[in-house]
């Protein structure tokens, strides 16, 4: 971004609502405007690692831990740049106007999964886990996929909204900033996967050294308020 003046940070969904909020304290500490380089993490053209590597230019990425390591590893962010951030729980929503379906126990979210008409689920890190872990270990794997829909594009919550499938699964934080969508729930404490989002500097940011102070300002507890609004938990909280 260092040919605009701008400073920019590349996130998935799942820290997108919190950064907004921080983006005026973000300029503040940089000096210059902030853009959110956002989409969720997906697939394809949209894939993160795929921006970074067609030589998108940011000054930090924020993603899924695992993913940020490989990043590393594979020289979009620079080594030992990574900081902790926030956790972030898995949630289920319906459109708005429909009734609360029943999660609170693992037996009432499998007959919520089992009667449900059609699910949407998102092609990043919460419904990988859906598809590939939690769905077969509930033994349901083979009835739910038949009528449920991988969304690598937009928001899940978007989907839901429009009636285009009954329920939908995403990051809590990627679920609530959406309109016409109801009962954002998390998932019964025996099916959520808690996953640690990071940060870290792009290895094409123009001004690193502003990149390291923006992501320490993220995991301070001036950031914390913001975070937690978002639907997030920040790690030292």
């Amino acid at each position: 971004m260092g040919e605009s003046g701008l400073f920019g940070v590349m996130t998935s969904g799942a820290s997108t609502a919190a950064l907004q909020s921080l983006l005026p304290l973000i300029g503040q500490l940089t000096g210059r405007p902030v853009v959110l380089l956002s989409r969720s993490v997906g697939v394809g053209d949209t894939y993160i690692p795929n921006r970074l590597k067609r030589g998108e230019v940011a000054d930090i990425v924020i993603v899924a831990d695992d993913l940020l390591r490989q990043c590393m590893v594979d020289g979009l962010v620079l080594t030992g740049s990574r900081v902790p951030l926030v956790h972030s729980l898995v949630g289920m929503a319906v459109r708005a106007g429909a009734d609360r379906p029943d999660i609170a126990t693992m037996d009432a979210f499998k007959r919520t999964l089992l009667d449900a008409s059609s699910i949407a689920y998102s092609a990043s890190v919460s419904g990988q886990y859906l598809e590939k872990e939690l769905w077969p270990r509930m033994g349901i794997a083979d009835a739910v996929l038949t009528k449920a829909r991988c969304v690598g594009n937009e928001r899940i919550g978007a989907v839901v909204a429009r009636g285009e499938v009954e329920i939908g699964f995403e990051q809590m934080s990627e679920l609530l900033p959406v309109p016409g969508i109801a009962h954002v729930m998390p998932l019964p404490p025996e099916a959520q996967k808690i996953t640690l989002f990071s940060g870290a500097v792009a290895a094409s940011s123009p001004d690193p050294d502003a990149a390291s102070r923006v992501l320490q300002f993220l995991r301070s507890a001036q950031a914390h308020p913001a975070i937690i609004a978002s639907g997030l938990r920040p790690v030292d909280s």
